[in-house]
This record gives structure tokens, C-alpha cells and sequence, in this order.
């Protein structure tokens, strides 16, 4: 298996940050012809999903999860920003990883499907990311 960590600066806002093409360098960096490209995030407070970005579609997706999750003192998980409990509950909706085929050397995705990191969380601003290629 070949694998690799990288970080990822979120900043202090909530952000979907579009992943795909480090995770086209890293399959062209392993060499990687067919098999899976696992993406985890080890956090409690992210997730990852794949999505249309750049058309509104990753705004919907922050404006969906502040209406679903609201920042407010509902949460029993209480540290850090008001309302940062329910960034403990978001990778039950947004999960912290996904696997992604690789074919011939490329990323089999959909015309508009990007893999991004979701990040609600804006006490930690930086996060990483593994990418491991499992290959079949």
C-alpha cells in the first residue's frame, strides 16, 4: 500500500476545500494504475464528501449542514466555540473518509464530482488528510 499525510489550512470559517487534485498527484505519484484510493481525514470534527464544487453546490452543502447542525448551545459536548458540539456530530452525516476507484491511472469520478474536505469546526485550523492507493 502506498500512503502519504498531508495538511490542509481550513482557516477560522467554515470551508469545503476541493481535494481532487492533490489526490490526482498522489495516484500519479505512486504510479498507481487500477486499484482504490482511500482519502481519510483523522479528525472528530471533518468529514469528506464528494461534490460538485464551483456552482454553488459546495455553499448549499455549509448552508444545509448550519440548518441541520445549528452552532447553538442545543449540543451536551461543550468546549471551544459556542455551538462547537455539533462539529462532533457532523462525520455522522459528512463521513471521514471515502474510496474513490482508479482506473488506468486515473480518478473515476463523475464529470462534476470533486472529493473535498468539509470543515465546520474554527478552532482548528489546520487538518489532515492520508491518502493510501490500494492497488487490485
Amino acid at each position: 500500500m502506498h500512503t502519504t499525510e498531508i495538511e490542509v489550512e481550513t482557516g477560522d470559517r467554515e470551508v469545503v476545500h476541493d481535494l481532487t487534485d492533490a489526490c490526482r498527484r498522489f495516484v500519479a505519484d505512486a504510479g498507481a494504475r487500477d486499484g482504490l484510493l482511500h482519502v481519510w481525514v483523522p479528525h472528530a470534527t471533518a468529514g469528506l464528501a464528494i461534490i460538485e464544487t464551483g456552482a454553488g453546490s459546495d455553499d448549499d452543502l455549509l448552508k444545509a449542514l448550519r440548518e441541520l447542525l445549528p452552532a447553538d448551545g442545543r449540543w451536551r459536548h461543550r468546549h471551544g466555540s459556542p455551538g462547537h458540539g455539533r462539529d462532533h456530530v457532523l462525520p455522522a452525516f459528512v463521513p471521514p473518509y471515502a474510496s474513490i476507484p482508479v482506473v488506468a491511472g486515473e480518478l473515476a469520478l463523475g464529470t462534476w464530482q470533486s472529493i473535498c474536505l468539509v470543515d465546520t469546526n474554527v478552532d482548528n485550523p489546520v487538518r489532515k488528510v492520508r491518502f493510501s492507493f490500494l492497488a487490485g
